[in-house]
């Protein structure tokens, strides 16, 4: 932390807007790691990541003919890809393609350990992770760095595509 860094507080609730922020350096009832604490999780296999970035939707009213090629995402070596469940508010909709994601990378058991990330300061991550502790996963790991800590280190990366059954609705 340089001399000029601000803490930012842990809120009540969830983030609303703003994602792409300083975040928190706590998460009440879960874990934050770091790229090399993750790192270790990854390798011995011992937690399920669950990536939160965003997706941009496909814009609604495009001329006839444009090709639309979603934007690649590279992430952490068998994570799943789980866009737009990190807003403050989601769908039910939502909220169950989130629960499903979950139940998947843990074996439908809460206390195994979950890894939930996005990229450096986006609340995003925080949000889903807050979220999965609220539903009672009780070993919820959160890397506030994200994909990008993980870089950083240069460990290494795949390209996926979004978790099946993402819902078509944003939040």
């Amino acid at each position: 932390m340089t001399a000029f860094a601000q803490t930012v507080p842990e809120p009540r609730d969830y983030r609303m807007d703003d994602y792409r922020a300083p975040v928190p350096d706590a998460l009440t009832g879960g874990t934050v790691v770091g790229p090399e604490e993750a790192h270790v999780l990854w390798a011995d296999g011992s937690a399920g990541f669950i990536d939160v970035l965003p997706q941009p939707p496909k814009p609604a009213k495009l001329p006839k003919g444009t090709i639309w090629r979603d934007k690649p995402h590279d992430t952490i070596p068998g994570a799943i890809w789980l866009p737009n469940v990190g807003y403050g508010a989601i769908a039910d909709v939502t909220a169950d393609y989130f629960r499903k994601g979950l139940e998947k990378v843990t074996g439908g058991d809460p206390a195994a350990p979950v890894v939930i990330f996005c990229l450096e300061d986006c609340w995003m991550s925080w949000n889903a992770a807050k979220r999965a502790i609220e539903w009672g996963y009780s070993a919820v790991y959160w890397l506030p760095e994200g994909v990008d800590g993980w870089m950083l280190w240069d460990y290494p990366l795949e390209r996926v595509t979004p978790e099946e059954g993402q819902p078509q609705t944003g939040g």
